[in-house]
């Protein structure tokens, strides 16, 4: 599968709170709960584990400090390809931690969310049909952080 192909989003904080949609999640426009059934390639597809993936997913800022002692690369990555976004001629969608104004029920706290992004920054947030499972984690995702933030004394 080319990993181009594969579109699947991380919501939430930045942290052990954050998870994958994965009612959203596709290869090639077909549900990943699909796809092993839908491709008629003769190829035998392991079985897909989505919470080693998840798992994987959450520990990968760690494996990376562990193994260069920052994780300086990825955030310049990611700036690189929020800055394209910027300067392109269009909008296009990407994940990046906006402020919640009821959106899932979600008042007062910045998380990452699916939003349009473009020429004039940051258009909005793309409201997608989250199950209510998947709407119980990222308010549990901004629970987590607003405790955090509750902590901070300033």
């Amino acid at each position: 599968v080319n990993q181009k192909n594969v579109h699947a989003y991380v919501l939430g904080e930045h942290g052990d709170s954050s998870f994958v949609p994965w009612s959203i999640a596709n290869i090639s426009n077909v549900p990943i709960e699909n796809y092993k059934n839908a491709v008629l390639s003769g190829v035998d597809y392991p079985e897909f584990k989505k919470d080693e993936v998840e798992n994987y997913m959450r520990k990968s800022g760690a494996r990376v400090i562990q193994r260069k002692g920052a994780t300086f690369y990825a955030v310049s990555a990611s700036v690189c390809q929020l800055v394209s976004k910027l300067v392109a001629a269009s909008e296009s969608m990407a994940t990046v931690s906006t402020m919640m104004h009821g959106e899932y029920g979600i008042e007062d706290v910045c998380l990452s969310v699916l939003s349009l992004v473009g020429p004039k920054g940051h258009q909005g947030n793309v409201l997608v049909d989250l199950t209510e499972e998947e709407i119980a984690k990222l308010k549990h995702s901004a629970d987590t952080l607003k405790g955090i933030i509750a902590q901070v004394e300033i």
